[in-house]
């Protein structure tokens, strides 16, 4: 029996990561930068200071730099705020099935917390969630537990009887670091050996997912 359940939010429950893509090469154009190859891969899950320490290896502390990656924040945060970003498939079927079977429910991110609470009111999902864990909340980024950790505090859950869903490497990492059952729903990176190895299980949507609770393989 699930004790909780803990949504990351970019990728896996909005398709936000498009919008986060698309605004990394103007923000570094704009500071006479060139985004260099396979570093935005890197950054999926990781709160923002964890970016900008990555950044700052990457450019040798050039100050441009992480300038870009706060330019990046803005623009992707007021295209979100403005037009949101569609709901992933299954999302609402998933919830309601969590909320028939009492399932206590939180999202960790690593976004900004206006941002997370506005896809939620936006999404029509927000009341849904007990506990709200943000990417400015001061936790270490994923891939380390904490976030996890602390939304299973929150709602008094034991984290080997918690479920975190999650679409990104870094996630499914800092879930087996916490001990969490895990779900990945890939959305921009496939699984790897070492995230399927990882994870509880892989599937292709959260409608997968909801079947799975429903026919209780999961929990």
């Amino acid at each position: 029996m699930l004790e909780a359940a803990i949504f990351d939010l970019d990728g896996l429950m909005f398709d936000t990561e498009p919008i986060w893509v698309s605004a990394w090469d103007p923000a570094f154009k704009g500071q006479g930068l060139e985004l260099k190859p396979g570093l935005v891969q890197r950054f999926f899950g990781m709160s923002q200071p964890r970016i900008e320490e990555l950044v700052a290896q990457a450019y040798d502390n050039d100050p441009r730099a992480i300038t870009a990656v706060r330019e990046h924040v803005r623009i992707g945060i007021e295209e979100m705020l403005a037009h949101g970003a569609p709901k992933k498939p299954g999302l609402d079927e998933l919830l309601a099935l969590l909320a028939e079977k009492n399932v206590p429910c939180a999202v960790a991110s690593a976004s900004p917390r206006t941002l997370v609470e506005s896809h939620l009111r936006k999404g029509g999902v927000d009341t849904y969630f007990s506990a709200v864990i943000a990417g400015d909340d001061g936790l270490l980024s994923k891939p380390a537990p904490d976030v996890f950790l602390e939304a299973a505090r929150r709602l008094n859950a034991a984290p080997a009887s918690s479920l975190v869903l999650e679409d990104s490497p870094n996630g499914i990492r800092a879930a087996s670091a916490g001990g969490f059952l895990s779900v990945m729903v890939p959305d921009m990176i496939a699984p790897t050996p070492e995230t399927r190895s990882l994870a509880t299980c892989v599937c292709s949507s959260l409608l997968d997912v909801r079947d799975l609770i429903a026919n209780e393989e999961l929990g």
